[in-house]
């Protein structure tokens, strides 16, 4: 592991006293502001991220009423093809993957020799981490340039939502490696959902800055209003997302963390710093 520079030695230690809720808030507050500083902001975005806007399915920066409008910006259609087939997964979202691998006795590796429980991820709920002792995880690191939304990789029942607050560390590549468990103490959004392929749940991890998280049945979900862990049941109301169908959004960038069961197999290049698209062929199952 690479030595850390001063810079983020400083931002290590200001990460643990940071107010992350109160700081995120107020990018909440910015990033919907409308007025003649809107264009400005977006174009010096675009231009120090290298944002491809002529992915956009409106490219013009002066479209875009808020920040978070071009944030959350859908793309053109057809620009991300879903791959085919009933026992393939398409990838989620554009990213790169931080990690992915088998989840061994319950435990997900989150960078080199770090690592933290299936359990903990998800909230704490036994039932649920059981059914992913031994399956498959991939993590994906959404960038500030990416596309943001967050769609489904097989068709799929939605079934529960379990919402864990938490802190808002960082999840840029140094900090996941040097802060012990960060995906399991970040607030997130854990979606559980029955699939052909067996057992699946899509985790949308909150960061600094990732002001607010929404699903498409549930709109705004985070900040969320207490600390305690909340549970969304959809499971008698048989709630069905097609493959390659928008399930959630990030206003403001963070990660998605996929767990299958046993019987999905990543393929060879879903691996460590490998770049993704939304709709890639990541895997498959037997049918």
């Amino acid at each position: 592991m690479a030595e850390l520079s001063k810079k983020q030695k400083f931002l290590k230690a200001l990460f643990y006293v940071m107010p992350h809720h109160a700081v995120s808030r107020v990018v909440y507050f910015f990033t919907r502001l409308q007025g003649p500083q809107v264009a400005p902001m977006i174009s010096w975005f675009i231009n120090k991220y290298g944002v491809n806007m002529d992915e956009a399915e409106e490219p013009e920066v002066g479209y875009y009423q808020t920040f978070n409008e071009f944030f959350i910006r859908p793309l053109k259609s057809g620009i991300r093809p879903i791959a085919p087939g009933e026992n393939t997964l398409a990838c989620p979202c554009d990213g790169t993957v931080s990690q992915a691998g088998p989840i061994r006795a319950g435990a997900i590796m989150q960078a080199k020799g770090r690592g933290y429980s299936a359990l903990e991820l998800l909230g704490g709920d036994k039932t649920m981490a059981a059914e992913f002792a031994d399956g498959n995880f991939a993590t994906i690191y959404l960038a500030p340039y990416n596309y943001h939304r967050v769609h489904m990789p097989i068709d799929a029942n939605m079934n529960r939502i379990i919402h864990v607050p938490g802190r808002l560390f960082s999840v840029a590549q140094w900090t996941v490696e040097e802060i012990p468990r960060l995906f399991a103490r970040n607030e997130r959004l854990a979606c559980y959902f029955e699939t052909a392929a067996g057992p699946m749940v899509m985790v949308l991890v909150g960061a600094i800055n990732v002001a607010a998280i929404e699903t498409v049945w549930s709109g705004l979900v985070t900040p969320p209003h207490g600390k305690k862990i909340s549970e969304f049941d959809y499971s008698h109301t048989r709630k069905e997302i097609s493959k390659g169908a928008e399930m959630g959004r990030f206003n403001m960038g963070s990660t998605v963390i996929l767990l299958t069961g046993k019987n999905v197999e990543w393929l060879p290049h879903i691996a460590p710093g490998q770049t993704i698209k939304m709709g890639q062929l990541i895997g498959h199952f037997p049918t």
